[in-house]
């Protein structure tokens, strides 16, 4: 294994090089943390899929790119006299220990629920303290926006405002198709853009309410339903391309029974 004061050290170097106002890159030179912050959202979701891949090499890559990305904007932090790296890793090291007393301190051992109920009563406290007031005070509103949905009624619901069961999400899903519905037919002629985007929301916003009943993740249910339709869509491809033909000069009943068939062949492969 690699030393890690040394590899951490030298990657404080080559970001501080690359940085530099006289001898750095002129592109790294110019950014900022608003230009930045898309390359670390990027980079944490390039995380999570090499881990969905199962490949080592592959996540110990994407590890350093979103690593990489915390010393860009610790960099920049230390170049404004704000903070720096350690400080990062201080300030992280002290929360952790504040929020794992039972682990760090002389708290009995808590069951998996009990942390995660103190954790909830130790992050309020915070944002107390931060003067955050309201329930759903600190949820980021850059969050990816079905899991804001979970997060935001997650948070609603330790007050009591939650739905009782996944039956009922089912009821109210229903109920916000039907309101759909009649803004479509409402709009067959002159379509109300605003009300059937308000509507479309809705559905939206309940579905993830429903994953988050059932604990599930609706990012991660709907990224399967994309992984699924790429592979059954890549079927429908592949087989007609083996016919020398391809989806633009295919019917749409002829790929709906290739697709058909790509669901009875997962099936029999299942």
């Amino acid at each position: 294994m690699t030393d890690a004061p040394s590899a951490i050290t030298h990657l404080l170097d080559v970001m501080a090089r690359l940085r530099d106002p006289d001898t750095g890159c002129p592109w790294d030179q110019v950014q900022d943390f608003a230009t930045i912050a898309p390359y670390t959202i990027e980079e944490a979701y390039e995380v999570e899929d090499a881990i969905a891949q199962g490949n080592p090499a592959t996540l110990l890559d994407e590890l350093g790119d979103l690593l990489f990305q915390v010393v860009y904007h610790a960099r920049m932090a230390e170049e404004r006299g704000w903070f720096a790296f350690a400080d990062v890793a201080a300030a992280i090291s002290a929360k952790m220990v504040r929020r794992h007393p039972h682990v760090f301190g002389d708290e009995e051992a808590r069951t998996e629920d009990q942390q995660i109920a103190a954790w909830d009563v130790q992050k309020a406290a915070e944002r107390a303290a931060r003067a955050e007031t309201g329930t759903l005070a600190g949820i980021p509103t850059g969050l990816p926006a079905l899991t804001r949905a979970a997060k935001l009624t997650r948070r609603a619901g330790r007050v009591g405002f939650d739905w009782p069961n996944a039956a009922s999400v089912l009821d109210k899903l229903e109920e916000e198709a039907a309101e759909l519905r009649v803004e479509l037919e409402n709009g067959q002629h002159q379509p109300d853009q605003a009300a059937i985007r308000d509507e479309v929301g809705d559905l939206l916003f309940v579905l993830a309410n429903l994953a988050r009943k059932l604990d599930l993740d609706p990012e991660d249910c709907l990224r399967g339903a994309n992984r699924k339709f790429e592979r059954r869509f890549g079927f429908i491809e592949q087989s007609l391309k083996n016919k020398g033909k391809t989806p633009a000069d295919s019917s749409l009943g002829a790929m709906e029974e290739l697709w058909r068939e790509a669901k009875r062949h997962e099936r029999d492969e299942g």
